[in-house]
């Protein structure tokens, strides 16, 4: 009977945690939300649509590689970190190193690649010279996947928010003083830059100190066999989410990419729900796969209905009323933004759903399906945008982006039997009654 009321109360504790993670988590991702989106539509009105579409395209482009300098670690390391025999201080310095030396290559690539396509014009350049260095300081994030580990993202929220802050602040001032295009690049470099030593304060005095960290060869072998698939299966989700602007830009230029990127900014800020939620319920998922497959399913499912009525509440509404919202945000001449807002905010159900399923592929083993999935629906999403665009504009590639993430994080589920429980899973989350 006590152990009984031990387990019980145990569970009960770590509810409470992960829904006050969960909250913080909300907190922080609200805060940039608000801020984000008030001085980020500020910056699109003041550019113009040439010159945000320009700063849109370099920033979809260097997006591009940041499954380099991510190595689709995180939730990789989150599931070692967990476990009581792992060697900690050997993780987080392994990982720490490893997304570190990501970071250059990634800058290397962007660069390289941004030369060798036969680019000419030097403001776009510089622009992705300057954005791409950003992966450099996100080796930081390792300290974010610790207190993440722990479910203690409060300690992460208030740090990076210190420095989130500071630089919205800088963004109002350079609207304010008339400053170049480039000062906002630099501006996002700089942001990168205070995280990464927030972080690294918040971690020496509420943990121990960085300099404990080692590295493992062994470790990181592990690491990487482990997350190969994830970096591949980044690839192929940045693909879905940024090549729609880079192929906009390249086959009708920059003014179109500046439509469609106003769209996109009030489609796509809705996707930090699933990041928050899905970042503090990951462990206890894995926590219940190891009691049993009824309680591991059950949490899944719920997770999974939850994804499903918030993304279609938020999708609803935004489908009429999306003229109305770009008109008065970015003003009359985003107005051709409208239709494609109306179209691309059904893209978030498959993108709600696609990360709450993450932890699923993970714990089941099974990322090289994932992975599989994924560069189907990527590939469509290329061919796709390539057969729409010239006809359609930003309209046909809101199309092909919505019928790519359904076919990858959905339609596909269907036919592998690896996967049908999965789709059954996901198919009574979209109901809105229940079926046995």
């Amino acid at each position: 009977m006590k152990i009984h009321k031990l387990s019980k109360f145990k569970s009960h504790s770590k509810l409470r945690a992960a829904i006050a993670n969960t909250s913080w988590l909300f907190g922080d991702r609200v805060l940039r939300m608000g801020t984000s989106l008030v001085v980020g539509v500020w910056v699109a009105r003041y550019l113009g649509v040439q010159q945000y579409g320009l700063f849109n395209y370099a920033l979809a482009f260097v997006t591009l590689f940041t499954p380099v300098f991510t190595l689709g670690l995180d939730d990789v390391v989150v599931r070692y970190l967990v476990r009581e025999s792992s060697d900690k201080q050997e993780i987080l310095g392994t990982t720490f190193w490893l997304k570190f030396l990501g970071g250059v290559v990634s800058v290397l690539l962007a660069v390289g690649f941004t030369v060798l396509s036969g680019e000419v014009e030097a403001l776009k350049i510089w622009l992705v010279v300057i954005l791409s260095m950003g992966g450099i300081f996100r080796a930081s994030d390792t300290v974010e996947i610790w207190f993440q580990s722990q479910v203690l993202s409060k300690y992460t929220v208030v740090a990076k928010n210190a420095a989130y802050v500071v630089n919205t602040l800088i963004k109002v001032a350079l609207i304010l003083t008339k400053a170049p295009l480039l000062a906002f690049a630099w501006v996002t470099l700089a942001e990168f830059a205070m995280m990464a030593i927030s972080l690294a304060i918040v971690y020496h005095r509420k943990v121990s100190s960085l300099w404990r960290w080692k590295w493992s060869y062994t470790t990181a072998k592990n690491l990487l066999r482990e997350s190969l698939p994830l970096i591949f299966s980044g690839f192929a989700i940045l693909i879905f989410m940024k090549i729609d602007q880079i192929m906009l830009g390249q086959m009708l230029g920059n003014r179109e990419v500046g439509i469609y990127s106003a769209a996109v900014r009030i489609s796509e800020v809705w996707y930090f729900i699933p990041s928050a939620i899905v970042a503090s319920v990951t462990p206890s998922i894995y926590a219940a796969k190891e009691k049993s497959e009824e309680h591991y399913y059950k949490r899944l499912g719920q997770l999974l209905q939850l994804m499903a009525g918030i993304s279609i509440a938020i999708a609803l509404p935004m489908t009429f009323l999306s003229n109305t919202i770009i008109t008065v945000m970015f003003g009359s001449n985003f107005a051709e933004a409208g239709p494609i807002l109306a179209i691309h905010i059904w893209t978030s159900l498959f993108v709600f759903m696609g990360i709450a399923t993450t932890p699923w592929f993970i714990a089941e083993g099974l990322n090289n399906v994932s992975l599989g999935k994924t560069v189907l629906g990527a590939i469509l999403n290329v061919i796709l945008n390539y057969l729409l665009i010239p006809e359609y504009s930003g309209l046909g590639t809101a199309i092909a982006t919505i019928i790519s993430q359904a076919v990858a994080a959905f339609v596909s589920n269907a036919f592998d039997k690896r996967t049908q429980k999965l789709f059954l899973i996901q198919v009574k989350s979209m109901l809105p009654f229940p079926i046995n």
